[in-house]
């Protein structure tokens, strides 16, 4: 059934069957499975995070324990814009796979882990924003794009940590993470 809208002053407007509308909402299946990847990524990445955060809290480092829950809660924010778009796309997304969760028993261990999968999620990022541009999907390519942004933030941060115990010695950073 096809439905005309007409507007005082306006042409006819032809409103798109369900046909037509599915085929232009419907995303690429290929690039439907690249934000599930991701989504896996970000869905283990708030698990190791919240891991590291609460043993930090529990050795009685507050200033480890609030950023990297704070690291966690950003994890979180890009899952529900993966989640998002996954369904704008009308995709369905899987959020029962995770990945290997990496947890280190020392504070300058968790540094190392949460180091790898952020540079993991940079290369996977960078690979996706080309897929999503070579497949005209330029809002999938800025929604990733943002999301690389926080993900280089977050690799800032953890180098910027690995060198102060490389300069002051593990001890004496963990005192000033004690405050």
């Amino acid at each position: 059934m096809e439905i005309i809208l007409i507007f005082p002053g306006q042409r006819t407007i032809k409103r798109p069957t369900n046909k037509e509308r599915t085929a232009i909402m419907k995303g690429n299946t290929k690039v439907i499975e690249r934000l599930n990847a991701r989504l896996a990524d970000e869905l283990t990445a708030i698990n190791q995070y919240m891991v590291h955060s609460e043993m930090c809290a529990n050795w009685g480092y507050a200033k480890l324990h609030a950023v990297i829950e704070k690291r966690a809660i950003n994890e979180m924010k890009h899952a529900e814009k993966l989640i998002g778009r996954i369904l704008f796309l009308e995709g369905r997304p899987v959020v029962s796979i995770l990945n290997k969760i990496s947890i280190g028993a020392k504070v300058e261990d968790q540094h190392a882990r949460d180091w790898q999968a952020e540079n993991d999620a940079v290369k996977a990022y960078n690979d996706d924003i080309r897929f999503a541009a070579e497949s005209g999907d330029n809002g999938t390519r800025d929604m990733l794009t943002d999301i690389l942004k926080d993900e280089e933030d977050h690799i800032n941060w953890i180098e910027e940590q690995l060198d102060q115990i490389a300069q002051l010695g593990v001890q004496n950073y963990l005192v000033e993470q004690m405050h």
